[in-house]
């Protein structure tokens, strides 16, 4: 029999994660709250139709695709052969699958939007957090089901909206005691007037796919990619000067102004990222012109969130504005904008820099010792009040030796463990040790719920 296993780039989850993640959703959830978004959540899986086509040629790529039902019964197995044979050619098939798991959280809120806005109290202003599929290469904080963490505003233009959505990122990272972490932002606008300068519009996709490899592959690469693009030698070298634009915020701005002209589009893209930079108060904010993110939706400000320099952990974070997206679904002229936590990453990041609390893997505050049957009936009449009281409490489930009940509180870093034997019982009284310092108090049971919640 084969070993038990699970599929390449997913993960089983300890306790001990799930805590720890826990504690990274909550800082994300309690923050999206305090910033008036309310929750949703949408299948793990669309049709098809709805994903295709909305990521670009690469993000396409790795959409999981799951195979209709009933392909194995005869009247459909001649059906099957032929969509996979157009799978085969990089076509898509009805007749092979119709449905996929969900790439990222933005495309499913279009249509959810699309299909509920009747309903929907404008700006709507939403959060999301479910796990997220997609078919890449798995490596170290790159994962095929990971969790993503959206909030997303529908119905408004408000450059406010962009300014909420930056001091979020800057309180998340905050509470999670990560100062130094970097939010980056460039705007579309920018990669659009480029494209305008150059006079090559129609490699606006080809450009910002390149681009945004670049920190992967280096520069040479993003140059060699564009020639292959069919992007002339004389438009690639205008890319690269506009990339090497270096600086404070300020300096950038300056030299965009001088590097564009009278460009309308430039200019446009240049105010929302003046705007923003001068609002986003006591933010780590720094533009940052060589950020395109590759997804086709975005319009406008586009951001992403680096870890610090220290932690190669990559982008922990992303998103931008998305004024048409959801025109996709028929239900065009609804602005949007939005960003997202990749939970994955930022766990991998707050591991390296043993940033978690050492209390987080507290799930059990006192343990009552098992001391034999009319002693263990006595500790489960306890047990209720301490609960009903908020204090997490468990009976050992067997009258063994003392020293195995020791262990087992020592290895599930239980902090007290109260010991009521027939002396205890006569008068009444719990002993209660602290396992941490080895003090140990004799008190009436009564005061049991009041001891453990001042601690």
């Amino acid at each position: 029999m084969a070993k038990p296993g699970i599929p390449q780039g997913t993960r089983d989850f300890t306790a001990e994660t799930v805590q720890k993640r826990n504690y990274i959703l909550n800082t994300i959830r309690n923050t999206f709250q305090l910033y008036g978004f309310e929750p949703l959540e949408t299948p793990a899986m669309e049709n098809l139709e709805t994903l295709m086509g909305k990521y670009g040629e690469e993000g396409d790529k790795l959409i999981f695709k799951i195979l209709n039902n009933g392909l194995n019964d005869a009247k459909n197995k001649s059906k099957a052969s032929a969509g996979f044979e157009k799978l085969m050619e990089g076509k898509n098939s009805a007749d092979l699958t119709e449905r996929a798991l969900k790439y990222d959280l933005t495309i499913p809120l279009a249509r959810f939007v699309a299909m509920n806005h009747g309903q929907l109290t404008l700006p709507y202003k939403r959060y999301q957090i479910q796990p997220v599929w997609r078919a890449d290469r798995p490596q170290k904080s790159r994962y095929r089901e990971f969790t993503q963490c959206d909030a997303d505003i529908v119905g408004s233009t408000s450059l406010l909206n962009e300014i909420d959505l930056t001091n979020i990122y800057h309180d998340v990272f905050t509470k999670l005691s990560v100062n130094n972490y970097e939010l980056k932002i460039n705007n579309r606008k920018l990669l659009v007037a480029l494209t305008e300068q150059c006079g090559i519009t129609d490699k606006l996709v080809d450009i910002t796919t390149a681009i945004d490899k670049l920190d992967k592959t280096g520069l040479d690469k993003v140059k060699e990619d564009l020639l292959q693009k069919g992007i002339t030698e004389e438009n690639v070298i205008q890319i690269e000067i506009y990339l090497a634009i270096a600086g404070s915020n300020a300096e950038k701005l300056e030299q965009l102004k001088s590097f564009f002209g009278d460009n309308k589009m430039a200019k446009e893209g240049m105010d929302e990222i003046s705007f923003i930079a001068k609002h986003a108060k006591n933010v780590n904010l720094f533009i940052d012109l060589t950020l395109a993110r590759g997804l086709n939706y975005y319009t406008g400000t586009i951001f992403e969130v680096k870890a610090p320099d220290i932690i190669n952990t990559g982008s922990i974070g992303g998103g931008g504005r998305y004024d048409n997206l959801t025109g996709l679904f028929g239900m065009a002229g609804l602005p949007g904008v939005g960003i997202s936590f990749g939970v994955d990453r930022i766990y991998d990041m707050l591991d390296e820099m043993q940033l978690f609390p050492n209390d987080l893997e507290i799930t059990t505050v006192a343990l009552f010792f098992n001391m034999g049957r009319e002693e263990s009936m006595v500790a489960l009449d306890l047990l209720k009040p301490l609960r009903s009281n908020g204090i997490s409490c468990e009976l050992f489930h067997e009258p063994v030796k003392i020293d195995k009940q020791f262990k087992y509180a020592e290895k599930k870093k239980i902090p007290f463990v109260i010991i009521i034997g027939s002396k205890e019982i006569e008068s009444k009284t719990a002993v209660v040790k602290n396992l941490k310092t080895g003090q140990q108090e004799t008190m009436p049971v009564e005061n049991l719920p009041l001891f453990f919640s001042n601690k």
